[in-house]
């Protein structure tokens, strides 16, 4: 099932707006940081990104948002990253996300991550995301919104990057500079598809080396794969996955779903027995199961929908 582009519109019409200079766009006047109010992507660092080799698009990571539908709009935002295997990005694991989240009253905002594919190696994938994490809670604060109710979601490869971010995340810097930086990391879910979760025995070779290279470290292997990391901090889950997934094994989500389970949590696990990998929300011909419609149950338990 796939989900109309509510916002293309709106993107556009404001696109002038956000090519004015800072000093131009009125917004600027009353944000407390040094990021307007705009709905075109929104660069994560005002200069260049830390580590970036390079002033080329994919040298710089940025944040697409896409506002709640404005007759549903329940406060919280989600934080989508795309799969591909930290090669590429797949916009139905984006865009098609943020759109149904937007619909369904959650502000949605994709990130577009550095990607092994040209160049870049762990930890800039996760840097990439913490910080769009503390910009969300920083723009939750600014649109009065609830910066206590900011989820993730990943699919695949963002599965694991989102798996890394519940599981490595910090409290921020109060002494820092940079107001973003003061703002944690730490989302309050996570939604993790079809994800990549380990890097050992079950990983999925592609994303492995495209995020630590072809001779990774085994410690750091070990650090990476999410289900040795979670601990009774880790925020609560949703995770889904299929039997059928021939290129991440289902025994991923079960891995991570244990171990959640063993520090406390309560994790909502969804396993499918029919369905290949990375069917999102559903596209012609390759239909989804209902998890979409099973987290929307799970959104209203923890008062992210109405």
């Amino acid at each position: 099932m796939r989900f109309p582009r509510l916002f293309s519109t709106a993107l556009l019409a404001l696109a002038a707006t956000a090519a004015l200079p800072a000093a131009e766009t009125p917004a600027t006047k009353a944000a407390p940081t040094p990021y307007p109010l705009i709905l075109g992507p929104i660069r994560l660092w005002e200069g260049d990104a830390p580590g970036a080799r390079g002033q080329r698009p994919q040298d710089i990571p940025t944040l697409t948002p896409f506002p709640a539908d404005k007759a549903k709009d329940t406060g919280a935002s989600m934080l989508v990253l795309p799969g591909g295997g930290y090669g590429s990005l797949a916009e139905h694991e984006g865009t098609g996300y943020a759109e149904f989240f937007a619909a369904h009253g959650i502000t949605a905002y994709v990130l577009k991550y550095r990607l092994g594919s040209n160049g870049y190696r762990h930890p800039v994938m996760l840097n990439d995301a913490a910080r769009a994490l503390r910009l969300l809670r920083t723009f939750a604060k600014r649109d009065g919104r609830d910066p206590a109710r900011i989820g993730v979601i990943g699919s695949s490869a963002g599965g694991h990057l989102a798996s890394t971010l519940v599981t490595h995340f910090d409290a921020g810097q109060p002494a820092a500079t940079d107001p973003v930086e003061r703002e944690s990391s730490r989302p309050d879910l996570g939604i993790l598809c079809y994800p990549v979760i380990s890097l050992l025995q079950f990983a999925h070779s592609g994303s492995r080396k495209n995020l630590l290279g072809d001779q990774p470290d085994p410690a750091l292997v070990k650090f990476l794969s999410s289900e040795l990391q979670v601990t009774q901090d880790t925020p609560p889950c949703f995770l889904w996955h299929t039997v059928e997934d021939k290129s991440v094994p289902v025994e991923n989500t079960l891995l991570f779903a244990a171990a959640l389970r063993q520090a406390g949590g309560l994790p909502s696990v969804h396993i499918y027995e029919k369905g290949s990998h990375g069917l999102g929300l559903g596209r012609p011909g390759k239909p989804a199961p209902p998890w979409a419609d099973q987290l929307l149950y799970w959104f209203s338990e923890r008062k992210f929908t109405r």
